[in-house]
């Protein structure tokens, strides 16, 4: 008799389930517990941005937009990333406007993976990483980077993973989950190695606008990088717009029209409303983006601090919304210290291993909570970690 496993394509059985959602989900049916998993601002959409996508229902015809995205939008995008990082982008021909920075990532691989083809990543990751990577037909290649270097992948340590067979390097930076940053000097670096080894560079900086103290590298703005860059980005966690989802993505015109065919076929267009909310963001959110930034920083500040007191080593993450403590100093690595820690403390965390290379030590604290969330989650952490 046939069974159901019969029907399901191999490589699926080859991709583990997220390690994020299962300690949210098992959070979420503990009572009194506090959850650290999930990487979602705890800020509601602002007003003014959650009200242009509503008024437009009443006052905009609500059907499809152009596949690449509403033009108004595009050509808002492209002044505001000339604006902030001085890299132009053609409304017509190089921004796609995409269901979040998630379709986006479909669309790119799909288009310029064929089998076996190598993609270099840099661990630890955003979960889906990997994933997306083999669903597309191709191989990762993990690099693992080291928190000597604050979680940076040096251009010497990818120089080895090249081989003829790689096809893109995939950076995600401000990194989820370590909150590490890239340096303009590495950064550089590992253009030149594209160039010298003709490979892509895709660039996910949906954390773009979550910088402490340090400026954002933008990939595609560096010399001699854009023609060779895939830019993705969005508005989920710079406006707090995650249920919105839009995403957008960027590059020169002939890889650009490889990835339309896939936008066009998978969804046709994002949602009308959400671009529409999404245009008020780049017109109005700036005041928003800074209130939300400020408030990121004090917490960020006060749970580095506090971990680095309870003797849990934890560089200080230099982007996004995220520590990542080595846990190592209780005697277990980042799986047990998350299950005991849910178990007795009722509070949630993620495993580390669940990133990729160089997190099973570690365990991800996600500091988009209010801040009294986090004193007390805290306070329960400094109990548990004081009576091992």
């Amino acid at each position: 008799m046939t069974t159901n496993n019969h029907f399901i394509a191999q490589r699926i059985h080859q991709i583990p389930e997220s390690g994020i959602r299962r300690f949210f989900g098992i959070a979420a049916k503990m009572p009194d517990a506090i959850s650290l998993c999930i990487g979602e601002p705890d800020f509601p959409t602002p007003a003014p941005i959650a009200k242009a996508g509503f008024d437009a229902v009443y006052e905009k015809p609500i059907g499809y937009t152009d596949n690449k995205g509403l033009i108004e939008l595009r050509a808002k995008l492209s002044e505001h990333l000339e604006t902030l990082y001085g890299v132009s982008y053609n409304l017509d021909n190089e921004i796609v406007v995409t269901v979040g920075v998630s379709e986006a990532v479909k669309c790119v691989f799909t288009a310029i993976t064929n089998p076996s083809d190598e993609v270099i990543i840099p661990e630890p990751c955003f979960v889906s990483y990997e994933p997306e990577v083999m669903f597309a037909g191709g191989v990762p290649v993990p690099v693992e980077c080291l928190a000597e270097n604050d979680f940076e992948p040096l251009a010497e340590q990818i120089e080895e993973k090249i081989t003829d067979k790689t096809k893109a390097i995939f950076l995600g930076f401000p990194n989820n989950p370590t909150g590490g940053v890239l340096t303009r000097e590495n950064a550089i670096k590992i253009v030149e190695l594209a160039r010298k080894h003709n490979f892509l560079i895709v660039s996910d900086e949906i954390y773009d606008r979550l910088n402490y103290g340090v400026d954002h590298i933008c990939m595609s703005a560096l010399p001699n990088a854009k023609d060779i860059t895939v830019l993705l980005g969005g508005f989920s966690k710079d406006y707090a717009m995650p249920g919105w989802r839009v995403g957008y993505m960027c590059a020169n015109p002939e890889l650009m029209e490889a990835f339309l065919k896939v936008h066009q076929y998978a969804i046709m267009s994002a949602p009308t409303i959400s671009q529409f909310a999404a245009l008020a963001a780049l017109e109005i959110g700036e005041p928003f983006v800074q209130e939300m930034y400020a408030k990121y920083n004090r917490r960020r500040k006060f749970l580095v601090s506090s971990l680095n007191e309870m003797g849990l080593d934890c560089f200080e993450p230099k982007g996004a919304f995220y520590a990542f403590p080595d846990v190592s100093s209780t005697g277990m690595d980042g799986d047990e210290f998350a299950e005991k820690l849910l178990l007795e403390k009722n509070i949630a965390v993620v495993p580390g291993s669940g990133f990729g290379l160089g997190g099973k030590n570690h365990v991800r604290i996600a500091y988009c909570k209010s801040y009294k969330e986090i004193e007390i989650a805290l306070e329960r952490m400094r109990e548990f970690v004081n009576s091992i």
